[in-house]
């Protein structure tokens, strides 16, 4: 087992930032250092895994210890600057990947800055292949720069001259010495043997660096849209980056930058999420539409689209970011993040969940009310509807990815997206059979699946309500006149929550000691805002996006009693349900 990086000691959940450009991302600890990212992608084995665990880190930050933490991100950008207060000054290092990205290639972009006094930087780089068990090899100066590899993968590094090399720890450190104003950049590179080299790599570091940054941030500004309209305009704005810097160039996007991180302390539920997921790309790719054209709303129909046209009813749940199957689950010999264990690769990715289909007719119906449909969409369409026909009696596992079974939050996804597709993309043929089938659907799952309280309950052998009854109640496909809806949403409040915030199914989290989820907090505010509710909806919106840490990013789940995020980080779907629950709150007349 290892013991991680030099002896790296684990912030809580809360504290880590993430820089992504797409194809990968990487997590910045309080302290300075990158303790996770994988190259050259989202799937790839990790050459940063202290975060797990593992051996490997990049590590800005001021020798001297006594110094308090803090940072930000640049508006409307995953670039993140790190600051120190010292006695004597200040220190600040903003981090980036670099954009447009290439898949072969991570450029990692540091500049360091004495603001206001003179600082001694420690610079401390240990990249490992294969999560930790292959170091840095062949190490050399050479062109004003470091180059090595690294298992498969070729290094360099730029801007650090002045470094010794510990060839028995297999890392690179330096001190360097600033005064107030001072700026040094740092620019990493890893690539694959595929990726060509940088033909600009013979410039002086500052140049090269003063280049990549430009573009950075160009790229960044042209990317995420003016948010200023909406209720909680910074979130959502920010929510508009995560999404955008999850969301590799084939148009996938993955779920969370991590594995292995506890959705509760001791578990052995902690999987891996760097795949992209058909239900988390819909969710993003409609909360996109609901604010307007975007390329986000493009790449998710792009991606869907493909997926659906070449694997027809047999769609997988999740895909890894270049449309290949998710790989089977393995563990591996890392200590593991505290309280998880450390495992890779995802079994649901082999998985039926019938309720797919319905949120790629629901993505697709609202890509054509934004005229965002083109013919292979149409026919994506086509398919999927095929698909439900042959398939919707059959059990499924469910968005929460459980055992067989006759769930009915699937066949009442089944039925809203139907009922969207008949209205925005069938010709008046289609749309009377969609229709048809979706009334088909219904009628059975009432017959089976209505509590006798007139709410909707979890499966035909499971009574209980599950908050995720609450989505296709609540996304504009439903009557609103429904009863269900209230019944439903009232039994999840009454049985489902605690302090403001929203469980999936059982309640407080005592069964199995998990955390409220916040996708369903999100759920309730729009199942409010769908009853005519706007006070009540703008108040469990407020709640649950009070669940972040300094950096401002949400994970799966919030531990409600210790004020904690569980889970993997960041959790687009939570992300994109924020952007399209501030987009409703808007409309609405709520501003928050």
């Amino acid at each position: 087992m290892n013991d991680g990086w030099h002896g790296h000691t684990p912030y809580p959940l809360r504290e880590y930032a993430l820089i992504a450009d797409g194809e990968r991302g990487a997590l910045i600890d309080p302290g300075g250092a990158v303790v996770w990212m994988c190259a050259p992608r989202w799937h790839s084995d990790a050459v940063f895994s202290a975060l797990i665990g593992g051996s490997g880190g990049f590590e800005v930050c001021p020798e001297n210890p006594w110094r308090l933490a803090g940072g930000e991100y640049v508006d409307g950008a995953l670039i993140r600057v790190s600051r120190w207060t010292l006695n004597d000054g200040t220190v600040e290092c903003r981090d980036a990947l670099a954009v447009p990205a290439d898949p072969h290639r991570a450029v990692l972009l540091r500049r360091i800055r004495a603001v206001d006094g003179p600082a001694l930087v420690r610079v401390r780089l240990s990249a490992r292949a294969a999560f930790g068990a292959r170091p840095m090899t062949a190490l050399h100066r050479d062109r004003g720069g470091w180059h090595g590899r690294i298992g498969p993968l070729r290094l360099s590094l730029w801007g650090l001259t002045d470094a010794a090399y510990d060839e028995a720890e297999a890392t690179l450190t330096a001190r360097l010495p600033l005064t107030a104003g001072d700026e040094h950049d740092l620019v990493l590179e890893i690539a694959d043997g595929t990726a060509g080299r940088n033909g600009n790599n013979h410039q002086p570091a500052a140049l090269q660096a003063a280049r990549l940054w430009r573009q950075t941030e160009e790229r960044w500004a042209a990317a995420v849209p003016d948010c200023s309209d909406l209720t909680a305009s910074r979130d959502a704005r920010q929510a508009y980056a995560v999404l955008t810097g999850l969301t590799a160039g084939g148009g996938a996007m993955v779920a969370a930058a991590t594995t292995s991180l506890p959705e509760r302390a001791g578990s052995s539920r902690a999987y891996d999420y760097r795949y992209a997921w058909i239900r988390d790309q819909c969710y993003a790719g409609s909360a996109v539409a609901a604010h307007g054209p975007h390329a986000l709303l493009d790449d998710a129909v792009r991606f869907v689209t493909a997926r659906v046209l070449e694997d027809g009813p047999v769609l997988r749940p999740a895909y890894r970011v270049d449309g290949r199957p998710v790989p089977g689950e393995r563990t591996l010999t890392l200590a593991g993040y505290p309280g998880a264990s450390d495992r890779v690769g995802n079994r649901a990715g082999h998985q039926f969940q019938l309720d797919t289909f319905g949120e790629v007719l629901e993505l697709l119906a609202a890509a054509a009310r934004r005229d965002r449909l083109d013919a292979d969409g149409v026919r994506a369409a086509q398919v999927a509807v095929s698909a439900l026909e042959a398939n919707w009696q059959r059990p499924d596992t469910g968005i929460w990815e459980l055992r067989p079974a006759w769930w009915t939050h699937s066949r009442l996804a089944a039925v809203s997206g139907l009922r969207a597709a008949a209205r925005s993309i069938a010709d008046p043929q289609s749309a009377y059979a969609w229709s048809a089938l979706a009334d088909s659907i219904l009628q059975e799952t009432g017959r089976t699946c209505l509590h006798r309280s007139g709410r909707w309950q979890r499966s035909r052998e499971d009574p209980r309500v599950d908050a995720s009854l609450l989505r296709p109640l609540s996304n504009g496909s439903w009557p609103v006149s429904d009863p269900t809806l209230a019944a439903t949403r009232s039994a999840v409040e009454r049985e489902l929550s605690q302090d403001g915030f929203v469980y999936r199914y059982d309640g407080t989290g005592q069964d199995d000691g998990e955390g409220a989820f916040l996708l369903c907090g999100f759920f309730m505010s729009a199942a409010c805002l769908a009853e005519g509710r706007p006070v009540a909806a703008a108040r469990w919106f407020e709640r649950t996006r009070s669940a972040y840490g300094p950096p401002g990013l949400f994970a799966e789940e919030y531990d409600v009693r210790q004020r904690q995020l569980r889970g993997n980080l960041p959790q687009a779907f939570v992300h994109a349900l924020l952007l399209e629950n501030a987009v409703r709150l808007t409309a609405a007349g709520q501003e928050l």
